[in-house]
C-alpha cells in the first residue's frame, strides 16, 4: 500500500527529500508537550500522541483501523491504564502479549503510576531517612487499631499544620519495618500519595481522575499496600476545569 501511494524521486534526479509540513507539525507538538510536562526528552510514545493530530494520515487512518485512539495511548503511556481491563489481561491466552506491553512501557521511560505519583515509606524507613516518632503513641495505637479491622479501616488525622500528621505516618512505617506492629500489619507497607505530582499537568477534565483510578488500581493489585493522603483536604475540586 505504502509502495503505491507514496511519491518517489527518480534515481537520476538529485534533488534532496524534504519533511512535510505535517511531519514537521507532528514534531512541533511532540516538543511542546514534552516541555510542557517538563520532561528533557522527547520519545517515540510522545511523537505518537502528537500523531493523531494529523487527522488526514495515513498512520492516524492505520491507528483507528485497530481501534486506538490518542486517548488510549495517552492514558496507557501517562497513567499506565491499559485499555483492556485489568481481568481481560490476566485471562488473556497470549503469554507473550504482556510481556510485550511492559518492555514497550520501559522503552517508553514510563513510570508506573505508584511510582510517579506515591512515595514508599518503608523504603525511606529502611534507608534511614525517618526519624523514630517521639509523643504520639496514643495516636499511632489508635492508628494500628483502625487499621487492622475488617470493615471502616480508614483513619483520619485531623489538625493544624505542622502538629505531626505526617510524622504518625512515617511513624508507623517504621514500626512495621522493625517489626513492632501486630501480624496483621507486618507485611504492609505505606505509600505516601504525592498530591502536586497528581495533579501536576493535568489541564483537561477528568487527568485527574484518570490518573488517582490508575494508582488505585494498582494499589488494589499490590499485597498489603496502605495509601496515605497527606492534606486530603486539596483533592476536593483538584480535577476541575477551572483549576
Amino acid at each position: 500500500f505504502l509502495d503505491e501511494t507514496t511519491p518517489l524521486l527518480p534515481p537520476n534526479d538529485s534533488r534532496e527529500t524534504q519533511p512535510t509540513l505535517g511531519f514537521q507539525r507532528v514534531l512541533q507538538r511532540a516538543i511542546l508537550h514534552v516541555q510542557s510536562a517538563g520532561i528533557k526528552e522527547v520519545t517515540g510514545a510522545n511523537v505518537l500522541v502528537a500523531i493523531f493530530s494529523e487527522q488526514e494520515s495515513q498512520s492516524v487512518y492505520f491507528l483507528h483501523k485497530q481501534s486506538i485512539t490518542r486517548l488510549d495511548v495517552v492514558n496507557y503511556v501517562s497513567h499506565g491504564i491499559s485499555k483492556v481491563s485489568g481481568d481481560q489481561e490476566h485471562s488473556s491466552n497470549d503469554p507473550g502479549s504482556s510481556e510485550a506491553e511492559e518492555e514497550g512501557a520501559v522503552e517508553s521511560g514510563s513510570k508506573s503510576p505508584l511510582e510517579s505519583f506515591a512515595t514508599n515509606l518503608n523504603e525511606k524507613a529502611r534507608s534511614g531517612r525517618i526519624d523514630p516518632l517521639i509523643g504520639r503513641r496514643q495516636e499511632i495505637d489508635r492508628t494500628v487499631q483502625v487499621l487492622c479491622r475488617r470493615r471502616k479501616n480508614n483513619p483520619l488525622f485531623v489538625g493544624e499544620a505542622g502538629v505531626g500528621k505526617t510524622a504518625i505516618a512515617e511513624g508507623l512505617a517504621k514500626l512495621i519495618v522493625d517489626g513492632q506492629v501486630p501480624d496483621v500489619l507486618k507485611k504492609s507497607t505505606i505509600y505516601s500519595l504525592d498530591m502536586g505530582a497528581l495533579v501536576s499537568g493535568t489541564k483537561y477534565r477528568g487527568d485527574f481522575e484518570k490518573r488517582l483510578k490508575g494508582l488505585l488500581k494498582q494499589l488494589e493489585k499490590t499485597q498489603g499496600a496502605v495509601l496515605f493522603i497527606d492534606e486530603i483536604h486539596t483533592v476536593i475540586g483538584a480535577g476541575s476545569a477551572s483549576g
